[in-house]
């Protein structure tokens, strides 16, 4: 072994630690110190060394941070499992060559060999590499859209039934079609499932050209659709649609008579989804169960009396509110007054109930708020979705709290709704075989997605690194004082040249903020769910990301359209044509309240245009003007514009030189209308995107899009969704939050630790945002989230109950809609033997020999039932002489005959079909009947008087032989009716339970276990009435 010579000498001639005799300290050249020190020249020395320090401390930091973020990634599960996913990603690069090389034809083609493969028994993750190769060729082809290898990652996670988190701009649209084209192959439809309507159309016609290409087809599911229209869509391979759209079709077609009216595929008609921004259906919408109801108009005049009362009560005095639970409990004094105001003795009478219409108006009186949870359009009040900030078109609130909000608004109050089918999104899509979905934030809820639903999150990677700049969060004391800084920051962003979207919680507060820009003369623009703003959500979208653009908005703003820096170049030339062309195609005004408002351009560049494209437009207009003018085809505004957006999406697609052919021809071709305006969308859209280009780079070298929270959300995710504005694919960009302590998520969840933090400062422009209270802050914001995952698994544990019936009501009344006649049938006899349990067991207990049955009684209720079903005077049917002692002695006599000894023989013939063999089999299962000693007496009983209840049916069927087809029918309808009738009984029962139950917690009984004991005997009540009305009715002679 070698030792270093030079490195012992050095050692040798260190000095001894044990020794007092230290060697002499270095000189300190570094900092100089002048010999006469004043103060203030102190004063910075000390900051110089302070600031070195820092920024020392703020490197070493920022060091440990990367190297903490780097072994994390590196250490987790989910970079084990992408990786994974990159084993398919090198076999679909390898196929890319090969695809290339393919005709148009030939892969079209390739769409007809999987079906085939598939059909030959392979399966789907077979073909899944070649098939992803086919899609990303046709997607280069069609869309100028390559896959990147991360998105191939994206698609192989949806076709595993899994939720992929990709960030904003990662092109989760384009995702979305690996996975559906590969699952459509097997026939059965895939849904593609967005956030509303207009993602939906979108989506559809946009990656639609990928499926057409490929030989699919492609539907779409929207509220303005017929039944026939909804028919055909859900037929084809490929359905596009709103999460709402889906589940009611789904319900609708539960309240259907016949199969012809139901316009899913059945018999399964829930194969595969895949769902866009799936945390906020499941865990946003989660929180609401979707109902759907039939109209009543009573009570409603009680209203407007109650809305009245409402504003005389005093809160604290009168009521006391929680605004977590949105919760209101009258006081003693608060009765007594409500009463006096009433004019009654009690406010709870169950003959004259005003309780319950008092109390509901106080929710909508403190709980409710015009321009937060709703506004008012047209005379009528409309829901603003709280996680979307849209209107909420065909939703009301449920347990008569529209009806109060509309008298409290004093608009017209529509009539109380009685639910006619109710389901949670959870169980809604817990029927698809598979379903996966795709957000930009969804791991923050991975616990609850794999609990509830076993779908797993993979966070996929960006394309590129994404290099934005979260700022820390900023604290202000005062409402005022946080707007006042936000307004700076707008400015100084404003002046940088840099976009800015400013993100708000309501429509109240984006006006808020509106008008004190305008005080200052800052131009922008405002998207909320007002309609004028609302109608052209996507064009504001669009120009949010141009030079000095600044953008209100309110969670509209955090889904859906990109927002691209320079500008949306589609967008802006659709906006120059329409602001061009249109008025010379439209007979009226644009109406601002539907059409929306003209956007404000003030402090945005021109785009310039070139002069083939002003020719080209003037050329158009022309057109416009002598087609649609005097004596010309008259088209409305909107007509126009649907015309003209008609040609913009298809003039790419077109041949330029065929247009120019067109539009420069003579005669009647010069007057053609579609090719001048197709080929001034060409010329423009080209000006547009090299402007855009410009635009954007430039804005990129200021600094990228800045986005300004204004408050914090009861949840992360949406917060997150607003940050993701900023940063999308490895654009620069910066977030900042700014928020106060009367802000109502602090106010309402932190009121008390808001309240002391405010009363300490005592300055409402001062950022109070330390380390200690940014924590607290971000606990209330936590504890917020976990208190509404607990609604939710609340919600959900309820639900499962109410599931278990719901799936056997629906399974039923599938048989008797979509089953044949001879199925419908035995559900019949089964009803009618189930009838003839019932009366049976309600007498007789098995652990008992038969002369201590309750005979007399049985005889009773069948001479009952027999008089009113049968029509036959009372005392005049088969078992109008039989005695207890006759039927003891039969049943003792022999136990197991068909026909007991000594009673009247059924009139059932011992051959009859086997079909009443196999129908019966249900009835006579052993673990249906009690136990006991003496149940094989039991057993022949309950058949020998089904056979006497059969055996009139059959009977009554023989005497309309030849009407037998419809009489099946309305066989059928009586069933369903019936079984309508009751489950919505149920429905109700069960919603009053659900509350009821909560009430058992005190006693020390658990409220879930209380919901599903009492729920199971109202179901089995349910069932049990809804199978005697039939039978009664199946039972009942024709009329002549």
């Amino acid at each position: 072994m070698m030792i270093n010579a030079e490195r012992c000498c050095a050692i040798r001639n260190l000095p001894d630690r044990r020794s007092s005799q230290l060697p002499a300290p270095r000189p300190r050249a570094q900092v100089f110190f002048p010999r006469v020190c004043c103060v203030n020249a102190g004063a910075l020395v000390i900051e110089e060394q302070s600031k070195n320090a820092e920024k020392f401390t703020s490197s070493a930091a920022r060091i440990q941070e990367k190297v903490g973020r780097f072994l994390q990634e590196k250490l987790s599960l989910n970079h084990w499992i992408v990786g994974d996913y990159y084993n398919l990603v090198a076999d679909v690069n390898k196929l890319e060559p090969e695809m290339k090389a393919l005709s148009d034809k030939q892969l079209r083609a390739k769409t007809d060999y999987f079906r085939r493969r598939l059909a030959a028994g392979e399966s789907l993750n077979d073909i899944q590499s070649e098939a992803f190769a086919v899609v990303r060729e046709a997607g280069r082809r069609q869309l100028n859209m390559r896959h990147f290898d991360v998105q191939i990652v994206g698609g192989a996670v949806l076709h595993d039934g899994s939720i992929a988190e990709m960030k904003t701009g990662e092109g989760k649209t384009l995702v979305s079609t690996l996975a559906a084209y590969l699952n459509a192959l097997t026939g059965e439809g895939v849904h593609v499932i967005t956030v509303n309507d207009y993602l939906a159309q979108r989506d559809a016609e946009w990656m639609g050209q990928i499926y057409k290409f490929l030989g699919l087809s492609v539907g779409l599911v929207k509220s303005s659709l017929e039944p026939e229209e909804r028919k055909a869509a859900y037929a084809c391979d490929i359905t596009y649609g709103n999460n709402s759209e889906f589940i009611f079709d789904y319900l609708r077609d539960h309240t259907c008579s016949t199969k012809e009216e139901m316009v899913m595929r059945w018999p399964r008609p829930l194969h595969f989804a895949v769902v866009d921004e799936i945390d906020s259906v499941l865990i946003d919408e989660g929180r609401n169960p979707f109902l759907l109801s039939s109209e009543s108009s009573k009570n409603a005049s009680r209203y407007p009396v109650a809305a009245e009362v409402a504003d005389f009560l005093i809160v604290d005095r009168h009521y006391t509110v929680q605004q977590k639970q949105k919760t209101v409990e009258l006081t003693e004094e608060g009765v007594a007054m409500a009463e006096l105001a009433l004019g009654i003795e009690n406010l709870w009478d169950g003959k004259d109930p005003w309780a319950r219409f008092v109390v509901t108006a106080l929710k909508a009186k403190e709980c409710y708020f015009r321009d937060v949870d709703y506004i008012v359009r047209d005379g009528k009040v409309q829901i603003v979705d709280e996680f979307t900030g849209r209107v909420a078109t065909n939703r009301r609130w449920s347990d008569g709290i529209h009806q109060a909000v509309e008298a409290k608004e004093g608009v017209k109050i529509n009539p109380e709704t009685v639910m006619s089918a109710h389901m949670t999104y959870q169980s809604y899509f817990k029927l698809y075989s598979k379903v996966s979905g795709m957000t930009g934030t969804a791991k923050t809820e991975e616990k609850e997605f794999l609990k509830l639903f076993n779908m797993p999150v993979v966070e996929v990677p960006t394309n590129l690194p994404n290099i934005r700049v979260d700022l820390p969060l900023h604290i202000f004391p005062t409402a005022r004082g946080k707007w006042r800084r936000v307004r700076e920051e707008i400015e100084i962003m404003h002046a940088q040249g840099r976009p800015v979207l400013v993100g708000t919680t309501s429509v109240e507060e984006s006006e808020l903020l509106s008008a004190l820009l305008h005080e200052h003369n800052i131009p922008h623009n405002v998207l909320n769910a007002r309609a004028k703003y609302a109608a052209r959500e996507a064009e504001i979208v669009a120009q949010a990301g141009r030079k000095s653009a600044i953008t209100i908005a309110t969670n509209m703003a955090g889904r859906g359209t990109d927002i691209i820096l320079g500008g949306n170049p589609e967008m802006l030339a659709k906006e120059i044509l329409q602001r061009r062309i249109l008025p010379f195609m439209a007979s009226d005004s644009p109406d601002v309240e539907t059409d929306g408002a003209p956007l404000s351009q003030k402090g945005l560049s021109t785009i310039k245009l070139s002069g083939v494209s002003f020719s080209r437009i003037f050329r158009a207009c022309a057109a416009a003007k002598v087609v649609c003018g005097s004596g010309g085809e008259v088209f409305s505004y909107r007509e126009a514009k649907d015309k003209l957006l008609y040609v913009f999406n298809n003039a790419r697609f077109e041949d330029e030189d065929r247009l120019i052919d067109l539009a420069s021809g003579s005669g009647a071709e010069t007057l053609s209308l579609g090719p001048s305006i197709a080929l001034a969308c060409l010329s423009v859209l080209r000006d547009c995107r090299a402007y855009c280009l410009l635009e954007g780079n430039e804005v990129k070298r200021l600094g990228g899009l800045h986005v300004i929270g204004t408050a914090l959300h009861e949840s992360r995710r949406i917060d997150n969704q607003l940050r993701g504005r900023a940063g999308r694919q490895g654009d620069p960009g910066s977030t900042r939050f700014m928020i106060s302590f009367e802000d109502d998520m602090l106010q309402k969840y932190g009121g008390e630790l808001a309240y002391k933090l405010m009363k300490a400062v005592g300055v409402e422009d001062v950022d109070v945002g330390s380390g200690i209270t940014r924590h607290q802050v971000l606990s209330i914001q936590t504890s917020v989230e976990k208190y509404f995952s607990g609604v939710r698994r609340h919600m959900v544990e309820y639900d499962a109950v109410l599931e278990v019936h719901r799936s056997h009501v629906f399974k039923l009344r599938e048989a008797f809609v979509m089953g044949t006649f001879d199925s419908c049938q035995q559900l019949f006899y089964q009803y009618i033997q189930g009838v003839a349990d019932e009366m049976v067991l309600n007498h007789v207990d098995p652990t008992k020999p038969p002369r201590n049955w309750n005979l007399e009684g049985f005889l009773d209720e069948f001479d009952d039932f027999a008089s009113v079903t049968f029509a036959f005077p009372r005392g005049s049917h088969l078992l109008s002489n039989v005695t207890k002692e006759t039927i003891v002695s039969a049943l003792s006599t022999s136990r197991l005959m068909k026909e007991l000894p000594g009673l009247p023989p059924t009139g059932l013939d011992a051959g009859d079909s086997p079909m009443k063999a196999a129908s019966l089999s249900r009835w006579k299962r052993d673990d249906f009947l009690p136990s006991g000693r003496h149940c094989q007496e039991l057993d022949s009983f309950r058949r020998y008087v089904g056979d006497i209840l059969i055996a009139e049916y059959q009977r009554k069927l023989e005497s309309i032989q030849e009407f037998r087809e419809d009489a099946n029918q309305v066989e059928r309808s009586v069933a369903i009716s019936a079984l309508d009738y009751f489950w919505r009984m149920h429905l109700a029962n069960m919603s009053r339970l659900s509350s009821a139950v909560q009430i058992t917690g005190f006693g020390h009984m658990n409220p879930l276990d209380e919901y599903k004991l009492d729920g199971a005997r109202f179901f089995i009540k349910m069932l049990s009435a809804a199978r005697r009305m039939t039978v009664e009715s199946l039972l009942k002679p024709w009329a002549d």
